[in-house]
């Protein structure tokens, strides 16, 4: 029997792999299945099977494996039982396992920086108390998820290591498959702290994946958290739901996940929900076989089977109609689906990210979508903001632009006064608009300088020429001069908005302050 915590629960007894999980399973109609880690999660592979984790992985593509594997020490008086865990845990794909028999080694490792994201720890040990030793790892390495795999059973221990920061307790002899589970648990549980910490003390937001978002570019701190958040979202296989304005780049986003994630090898199906008519979903969807009705002369695979083991992108899923949702409901939470035509059921093996420019929340609470497939999908919320939020991404994103849409005539520049337009306008159209207008503008420049005349009228007209600087000519003006009458033509052209002037000008918002004191604006 095993004493397992159950998180928010409390504690129950549970017997062991033999009476308990393996009953389960058999219920579940999975026998003789073995899990094994993939890089993300614990996936269950037959076990007469070839399991080998390289062949596993090289079916895979995406973050490198030990970026992948989590770094797990183990720590017991008990040799044999060290190399028993060794077998199970590296057997599992666990790569990246160190064994330690005196506690006194991991407090050593420990206090010289080494962080460890799972520890395996004996309550009972002669050098070192294994709740002593669990004090010691929570105060210098906090993000490390620590469980307890000991003999002792009894409840006032149990109580006592989770209080002292144990994310689980475990009985010996543990079950492979039970200790398995409680490693995959506490990786996830890491993994949602992670995010929830993303941008606090201080914190760097920095990509471990870089290449996976080298498609989108940004200054934002704002942007920057939200790639972060999709980098740690990208290494499970929860669905993920995008929203954001047209234009914002969720589609480029959600390649940007699938990139990042051990799918990338796999293929990116994007789907327009409002495209796809009620009478074609299911064959759209689940695919047919010939015959399977009028004018069905072959069969046709479904963009289920087209992304099987790779990312089905639902573009718009605010748009798929009531009486549908429930029929992707069902493949969302079982994984399984019936092909038009046959009574074979399938099983399909995708990560599911869904975007939508819509208030999904509002259309549950009116009827028009249904709660538990909102909730489904939003196992990870990731919101985009417009680019009117981002205006020190406009300079970098338009010079992206002009650079990809270079002409024989050459590339093309933004002149100041340009780039001051362009920075005054709202953009309903996000991103998308403002590629839209330095496109066309590049080619009525071919190759010169983009100058305020090369811009569309409604964008000239928003931007009052009373705001540019007047009377500058080279030589004839003060440094001081020429930036205080920069500062106020952009302050101008935001419409005294200091918080927008001072993302524009790249300064502090105390700085733009201490400046238009100096010019005499309240």
């Amino acid at each position: 029997m095993a004493l397992l915590s159950h998180r928010g629960i409390g504690l129950c007894t549970v017997p062991f792999w033999h009476g308990g999980l393996n009953k389960v399973l058999k219920n579940r109609g999975v026998e003789d299945m073995v899990p094994i880690w993939n890089g993300s999660n614990l996936e269950w592979q037959p076990a007469d099977a070839k399991t080998d984790l390289d062949q596993i992985l090289t079916k895979r593509q995406g973050i490198e494996k030990m970026a992948t594997t989590p770094k797990i020490l183990a720590v017991d008086d008990d040799d044999d039982f060290l190399e028993l865990i060794a077998t199970h845990l590296k057997g599992a794909g666990f790569e990246q396992v160190e064994l330690f028999s005196d506690p006194r080694s991991v407090v050593a490792r420990i206090d010289g920086g080494d962080v460890f994201d799972i520890a395996l720890i004996d309550r009972t040990m002669p050098e070192m108390d294994g709740i002593a030793l669990l004090e010691r790892i929570k105060t210098v390495s906090p993000t490390t998820e620590c469980i307890m795999v000991t003999a002792v059973n009894e409840a006032r221990v149990v109580v006592e290591c989770l209080r002292k920061g144990a994310y689980d307790y475990l009985v010996k002899p543990a079950a492979p498959e039970d200790l398995l589970f409680t490693i995959s648990r506490a990786m996830e549980r890491r993994r949602l702290l992670r995010i929830s910490d993303i941008g606090k003390h201080g914190q760097t937001l920095c990509l471990v994946n870089g290449e996976a978002f080298q498609a989108i570019l940004t200054r934002s701190t704002a942007m920057r958290r939200v790639l972060k958040e999709a980098e740690l979202h990208a290494v499970s296989d929860v669905p993920i739901l995008i929203t954001g304005e047209s234009g914002t780049g969720k589609e480029l986003l959600a390649r940007a996940i699938h990139m990042a994630s051990t799918r990338a090898r796999f293929a990116f199906a994007p789907v327009n929900m409002a495209s796809v008519s009620a009478g074609l979903f299911e064959s759209e969807f689940f695919g047919h076989t010939k015959g399977a009705f009028t004018g069905a002369d072959s069969g046709r695979s479904g963009y289920l089977e087209q992304a099987h083991r790779g990312t089905l992108f639902l573009d718009e899923i605010g748009t798929l109609p009531m009486d549908l949702q429930g029929k992707l409901l069902r493949v969302l939470q079982e994984g399984e689906y019936y092909k038009l035509g046959t009574s074979q059921q399938r099983r399909v093996d995708v990560r599911f990210i869904a975007a939508t420019n819509e208030d999904l929340e509002k259309r549950v609470q009116t009827g028009a979508f249904r709660k538990d497939l909102y909730y489904r999908i939003k196992g990870g919320w990731l919101h985009l903001p417009p680019l009117r939020e981002r205006l020190e991404d406009i300079g970098l994103l338009a010079g992206a632009f002009l650079k990809a849409h270079a002409t024989t005539a050459g590339e093309c520049n933004l002149c100041p006064r340009a780039l001051e337009v362009l920075l005054a306008y709202d953009y309903p159209g996000n991103v998308r608009e403002l590629r839209s207008i330095v496109q066309a503008a590049a080619n009525l420049c071919q190759g010169g300088i983009v100058d305020v005349a090369a811009l569309p009228l409604h964008l000239q007209g928003a931007f009052s020429s009373a705001s540019l600087p007047k009377g500058w000519q080279p030589g004839t003006r003060r440094l001081a001069q020429v930036e205080k009458q920069h500062i106020l033509a952009v302050y101008e052209a935001t419409s005294g908005n200091k918080i927008r002037t001072a993302k524009a000008l790249g300064i502090g918002l105390n700085t733009l302050r201490r400046k238009l004191v100096q010019y005499g604006v309240n």
